[in-house]
């Protein structure tokens, strides 16, 4: 196959899980349980199809400017698109499409359901780390950013602004960030120069999980 860094390309990717279905001779990615990309094996476990989901309108476009890129292969024609695997389509926009499909299925879910599959909480922070964390606190992916150093029945601040405010899955989305409510909403516990490093950690946690294809 002519793609051949493409299982260790796609399973760097946050979340995703790999699979074989027999039945169908099928190598399945998934992204929080659901599939994105497949490799499609002949009896011989020769790839014949790279079948990956793509915005339908993206789809029918490369379609037309690719003959080696089709309707999905035994799939919902619509969303679903393969490529033959010794054909003529760029290694770039193979990586772009795989990139696609796995946003494509990513965000569907809760941006709740994808910071546990990206493993992330809205501002970087590791509760599990938190000497409080399944004690007086589930952490603020679990109980909705209403943390134990939030107002009673509020949630935490930059869970507030990041998530109910502005609907995102996390404060990497803000070009502030860490903005003031950051540095508003510190641990007690931590000096000026241990919060400055706990920001600068927490900031670059956020920046690399993006980095790495979100």
């Amino acid at each position: 196959m002519k793609y051949d860094w493409m299982d260790a390309y796609v399973l760097k990717k946050r979340g995703v899980t790999k699979d074989f279905q027999p039945a169908w001779n099928w190598i399945r990615y998934h992204v929080g349980g659901k599939m994105f990309a497949a490799i499609c094996l002949d009896q011989k476990k020769n790839p014949y199809y790279i079948t990956l989901k793509l915005d339908p309108v993206r789809g029918v476009f490369l379609r037309t400017q690719y003959e080696d890129i089709v309707p999905g292969y035994y799939s919902d024609k619509v969303h679903w698109n393969s490529i033959r695997p010794d054909g003529a389509v760029p290694d770039t926009l193979m990586q772009n499409m795989l990139d696609e499909a796995y946003h494509l299925v990513l965000n569907g879910f809760s941006r709740k359901r994808q910071r546990e599959i990206l493993g992330i909480t809205c501002c970087g922070a590791d509760c599990k780390a938190c000497d409080c964390y399944g004690t007086i606190c589930l952490g603020c992916n679990e109980c909705n950013g209403k943390v134990f150093h939030a107002p009673e029945g509020k949630a935490c601040p930059i869970y507030g602004c990041a998530v109910n405010k502005r609907r995102w899955t996390s404060c990497a989305s803000c070009r502030e960030m860490p903005c003031s409510i950051w540095r508003e909403t510190r641990d007690p516990a931590l000096d000026d120069a241990a919060f400055e490093l706990d920001l600068k950690k927490r900031v670059e946690h956020l920046k690399g999980v993006y980095k790495g294809g979100i």
